[in-house]
């Protein structure tokens, strides 16, 4: 991270990490916990719950990653700090209605259009980001990608430029409830080449566990 920032020109500290810790067990998030990492994701309602039963609450920022079905919205959404699967007015609408105090939201962008990936197409992100104005539980905080796992370094960087350009055309917008400030985009294998095209967020997971794959 501090070699992929140094070379971007940026400043460690305005780079994020979020350990995915998805399928691991509580165990190995504690060592990470113990280690200093603060911002924890899961993708599952199940997860979510065992690593918070097994983990200090006071100081950890936990994510929620992936997709969230409508229907669990309510068992999830108040035991979150950040949301990065925003992708549709039915579940924005469903946030809205059970959150009890405002969620931070990144809105999903489909930036290469893969149709295997959830998100808005580049063309839908604005226009959906401007409905959000009704919900007063949601602050578009920023916007979320998932690269292509089989794209070569060039393609990455384009992917990456192309959310960055567009999180910059939303928080020009000046929207209350939409500062679109931050990026979350690059994984285990990408990352610094993310980081090279302004991320602020970067969800590691597989990097972190290497050591107890085999």
């Amino acid at each position: 991270m501090e070699a992929a920032c140094l070379k971007a020109g940026r400043k460690r500290e305005d780079v994020t990490v979020i350990a995915v810790t998805k399928t691991k067990p509580a165990e190995q998030v504690k060592e990470l916990y113990r280690l200093g990492y603060r911002h924890f994701a899961e993708n599952r309602l199940e997860g979510l719950l065992e690593k918070q039963e097994a983990l200090p609450q006071e100081d950890i920022s936990w994510h929620y990653i992936g997709t969230l079905q409508t229907r669990k919205v309510k068992q999830v959404i108040n035991r979150i700090a950040y949301f990065h699967a925003l992708d549709r007015p039915s579940l924005a609408k469903e946030i809205n209605e059970r959150a009890e105090k405002p969620v931070s939201c990144f809105v999903q962008v489909n930036v290469t259009g893969e149709s295997s990936k959830h998100g808005l197409s580049a063309s839908e992100a604005v226009p959906f980001i401007k409905s959000l104005e009704i919900f007063p539980n949601i602050i578009v905080v920023g916007l979320m990608t998932m690269a292509p796992i089989d794209a070569t370094d060039v393609e990455l960087r384009q992917c990456f430029k192309d959310l960055k350009i567009m999180q910059e055309q939303v928080a020009a917008l000046n929207l209350a409830y939409a500062p679109c400030t931050e990026t979350s985009m690059g994984m285990s294998q990408d990352y610094p080449i993310a980081i090279a095209e302004g991320a602020t967020f970067v969800r590691v997971g597989s990097a972190f566990f290497a050591d107890t794959e085999a």
